[in-house]
């Protein structure tokens, strides 16, 4: 299905949620911690807000990076990161009684190791806190770091993420900043430095990709070793960010997740509104 004005009744926004989802937002206001699912807009905040999770956004609310796909705020100097916000988000934990907890962050090309330090500092203080707790990261690219990489794997977090989120050809004009292979080296080289950890990876799709493009995405993520996929449809956050080329039916989706199986991922959520962290604690349980 081919639309570019107004969506289809499957790609409807879920409910903000219920008493359940208010308890987790009073906890976060409380703690001064901010989430992805608030900040990109997330279509799924309410329904994971409800079951108890949240996806925590690290080094604040503004990125040093333009994705044209991107909700969230751009800036050329953010604020330094909270030191004390690792003890924040571990406590936050704590009191939402989380058994597993992913983490990510805005992009800050501004620091020297790109956040490395704070990723692995947050996922000691959680593991510290709560103990026993599963902690996913889902990183930015750390300008292609090997030595930011290998702090974040000295943490040992329980899945290692990183999204590569469209085809090459699409990189340059959604992704700039980014690149296409940078992206699938931080992948392969996390593998090399530990191999005991699984990694994910998520596409979004609906860019404009052919289905070719998409493939050979998929057999690249295969080849850097990614086990555990997310596939999910893109929405545009607002009139100035890159337009939906098309909104593919759930059965696309369902088609697609039977091929990157067949293709050798062990987990793969596919659907309309799949996103990176969405149940994500399930999808490392089912790889």
């Amino acid at each position: 299905m081919s639309r570019r004005s107004g969506k289809p009744r499957w790609v409807k926004v879920p409910t903000l949620g219920g008493l359940e989802a208010g308890r987790v937002r009073r906890i976060l206001r409380r703690y001064g911690l901010s989430t992805v699912c608030n900040d990109a807009l997330c279509p799924n905040r309410g329904h994971c807000y409800q079951r108890g999770t949240a996806t925590f956004l690290l080094m604040g609310r503004l990125c040093t990076r333009g994705c044209l796909y991107c909700a969230i705020e751009g800036s050329d100097s953010p604020p330094p990161p909270d030191p004390e916000e690792p003890a924040r988000v571990a406590g936050a934990a704590a009191e939402l009684s989380l058994s597993y907890v992913v983490l990510t962050s805005v992009t800050r090309d501004d620091l020297p190791d790109g956040g490395a330090q704070h990723f692995a500092r947050t996922v000691e203080a959680v593991r510290s806190r709560v103990p026993g707790c599963l902690v996913e990261v889902l990183v930015p690219d750390f300008g292609g770091s090997r030595a930011s990489i290998s702090r974040v794997g000295r943490a040992a977090p329980t899945v290692f993420n990183h999204n590569l989120e469209t085809v090459q050809r699409l990189f340059a004009e959604v992704r700039p900043g980014a690149s296409f292979r940078r992206s699938l080296q931080v992948l392969e080289e996390f593998g090399r430095l530990r191999p005991d950890i699984p990694l994910k990876s998520g596409l979004m799709l609906g860019l404009g990709e052919t289905r070719e493009e998409l493939i050979e995405a998929l057999e690249r993520l295969r080849d850097a070793g990614v086990e555990l996929l997310t596939m999910g449809q893109y929405l545009q956050p607002s009139e100035r960010h890159w337009p939906v080329a098309r909104y593919l039916h759930p059965d696309e989706f369902d088609e697609l997740r039977a091929v990157a199986l067949d293709m050798g991922f062990r987990s793969v959520a596919s659907g309309p509104l799949v996103r990176s962290s969405y149940h994500a604690d399930l999808s490392f349980m089912e790889g």
